[in-house]
């Protein structure tokens, strides 16, 4: 049985994790993986657990946490008719067979190249929440044909190696092709669950050396993590959808571009043992 004063200070941690993660998401519009993942790592890092593969459990809890509210979104969007099933249905299969290529890619490296990965990754997605216009644009509909067949499964890996739904990269992706930014933001909901429900699956199926991982881990999967984090979303999401039609969001979009931006050029510092 671990240590009782260990598990109140990691429910305390996940509790403030969850709630920020929460404002957060409900505030901006992200997805929380981008949040969780580096959140989950410093948490477990402080109470002692490391290893080889602590960034396989944090990458894994934050999709199981996906599953549940990218799950809860697209239904809340759809009620609004926000969801654009078209191209949630074509793009899915593809995003769901780079997902689980992720699985396969993430369970094979170590903790440090993983940090490495999501260092890099998330540098570029903070450079672009502080730096992109909604104004841009690649084209004037979404890829078809062999580009969605190579770019969705691009989608989909990268995700995993990030931890994350589908707002990071799924936004940005479709904002360029013209897709409205509020119809963007409904569908990315529904990619969110095609990267999280195959990579959870696969993620239950790795095994984490017990010497280096939380308790109750099963698979990669980190259940007081995961069961903590939903709880306290749940709660204070809608709080940071009151602030948002409270004040502008977008300044703080960019604020918050560069504290990712931060964030990611930390975790690269760490993964480069500095």
């Amino acid at each position: 049985m671990p240590d009782p004063t260990l598990l109140m200070a990691m429910t305390a941690m996940l509790l403030a994790i969850g709630a920020f993660a929460g404002v957060l998401a409900g505030l901006l519009g992200v997805g929380g993986g981008i949040i969780l993942v580096p959140a989950f790592f410093y948490a477990f890092s402080t109470l002692g657990y490391g290893g080889p593969q602590l960034m396989q459990v944090c990458l894994a809890t934050s999709l199981a946490t996906i599953i549940v509210t990218s799950l809860r979104s697209v239904l809340a969007h759809h009620r609004k008719g926000a969801v654009d099933w078209d191209i949630l249905r074509k793009w899915s299969p593809g995003i769901a067979i780079g997902a689980v290529l992720g699985v396969i890619v993430a369970a094979g490296l170590r903790s440090g190249t993983l940090q490495g990965i999501f260092g890099v990754l998330a540098f570029f997605v903070g450079i672009y929440m502080t730096f992109g216009s909604a104004k841009w644009r690649l084209g004037a509909v979404m890829p078809g044909g062999l580009r969605r067949a190579i770019m969705s499964p691009i989608v989909g890996f990268l995700s995993v190696l990030m931890g994350i739904g589908g707002g990071s990269f799924g936004v940005p992706l479709m904002s360029l092709h013209s897709v409205p930014i509020h119809r963007a933001v409904a569908t990315a909901a529904g990619l969110g669950a095609a990267i999280a429900v195959p990579s959870v699956i696969g993620f239950l199926m790795v095994t984490v050396a017990p010497e280096g991982r939380p308790p109750f881990t099963l698979g990669a999967v980190n259940g007081p993590a995961f069961l903590i984090t939903i709880a306290m979303t749940l709660i204070t999401a809608p709080l940071g959808a009151k602030l948002a039609h409270a004040m502008d969001p977008k300044p703080l979009k960019r604020v918050f571009g560069v504290f990712l931006t931060l964030i990611a050029l930390n975790m690269l510092r760490k993964a480069l043992g500095y």
